[in-house]
C-alpha cells in the first residue's frame, strides 16, 4: 500500500503555483509594465508583489498563507484588468479561456487553507 504524503504534495503545489507564476513576474521585470501603467497608473507596480514576491514566498514556504492571499488577489485583478472579456469564454482548443489563471487562483486558495506543509522554510507561524 502506498502511504499518503501530504507534505510532499503541498511542496509540488507550491513549486507549481509559485514557480510558474514567477516566470510572469520576471518577464515583467525584464520587459516593463508600461501596458499596465496605462490602465492602472502607479498601482500597476503592485504586480511585482503579486507576481514576484508572493510567488517567491510560496515557493520557499515562508508565510505561505498570506502570500497566497496576495497571489489570489493578483489573479483576480489580472482577470478584471486584462481578461474580463474572456471570463465566460471557451478557447479555440475547447478549454476554458482563463484556465491558467483559474488554476493559479484555485491553487493559491488551496494553499491558503492548507498552509505550506512541513517541507517549507517556515511552518510554525499561523500564516505558514
Amino acid at each position: 500500500m502506498i502511504s499518503k504524503n501530504t507534505d510532499l504534495g503541498l511542496l509540488v503545489l507550491r513549486i507549481s503555483i509559485g514557480g510558474l507564476m514567477l516566470f510572469h513576474g520576471v518577464a515583467k521585470i525584464l520587459h516593463g509594465i508600461s501596458f499596465l501603467e496605462e490602465n492602472m497608473g502607479a498601482v500597476a507596480y503592485a504586480v511585482y508583489i503579486g507576481e514576484v514576491l508572493a510567488p517567491l514566498a510560496i515557493l520557499i514556504g515562508w508565510r505561505t498563507r498570506i502570500a497566497s492571499v496576495i497571489f489570489a488577489i493578483n489573479c483576480i485583478v489580472a482577470v478584471a484588468v486584462a481578461h474580463s472579456q474572456e471570463l465566460f469564454s471557451i478557447s479555440d482548443h475547447g478549454g476554458y479561456a482563463l484556465e491558467l489563471l483559474a488554476l493559479y487562483l484555485l491553487g493559491s486558495v488551496a494553499l491558503f487553507f492548507t498552509g505550506a506543509g512541513k517541507l517549507a522554510l517556515s511552518n510554525t507561524n499561523k500564516w505558514d
